[in-house]
């Protein structure tokens, strides 16, 4: 009974009820602290910015207060304007805080420039599915006397030779001149 008797006194009750009364007002004031800081529910709604030039999307997220980065676009689209955003990260109508950083893939200028692989001396069929493979078109065979047949000894494009390494676009149109096995 002695025990009980202790937790009864005022003092003790008085002392507890400040220690909680503290331990919510403190919790009350990191949480609202932490709703202020991160800004919650305070959200932009990213705009479609797909098909833009480039300079229009910069404004159109300057005036939404987003940043953006430009991101490095391998892949060339004929049938898109230049500099105009291919996709976007995060996508449109998506909801994001202010300063949050957009990614934009942009449509290059042209198609990328990639080294020619060294073809010469190996077959015709060996020759296409590399360059194939690698974004090139084979559009002209040439044939010449070479005790080679079907062995390439040059190619060219836009009607000029072309040495390994060269860097020529992607997409680009080659012929190859190729040994017919006469001598």
């Amino acid at each position: 009974m002695k025990i009980w008797d202790q937790f009864k006194s005022k003092s003790l009750t008085k002392q507890i009820f400040l220690m909680v009364s503290i331990v919510f007002i403190v919790f009350f004031l990191v949480y609202n602290s932490l709703m202020i800081y991160t800004k919650h529910n305070r959200y932009i709604e990213v705009p479609n910015l797909s098909g833009l030039n480039l300079d229009d999307a910069i404004d159109v997220l300057k005036k939404n207060r987003l940043k953006y980065e430009v991101l490095d676009s391998s892949k060339f689209f004929a049938e898109i304007p230049n500099y105009s955003v291919i996709s976007q990260i995060p996508l449109d109508k998506e909801l994001v805080k202010k300063n949050r950083k957009i990614y934009l893939n942009v449509n290059p200028r042209n198609f990328q420039k990639v080294s020619l692989p060294n073809v010469i001396q190996i077959t015709k069929r060996n020759a296409e599915s590399i360059l194939t493979a690698l974004g090139f078109q084979v559009l002209e065979y040439n044939y010449v006397d070479n005790i080679g047949k079907d062995m390439v000894l040059d190619v060219l494009y836009e009607g000029e030779k072309i040495l390994p390494g060269q860097k020529i676009p992607m997409n680009s149109a080659l012929s190859l001149i190729l040994g017919n096995g006469k001598r």
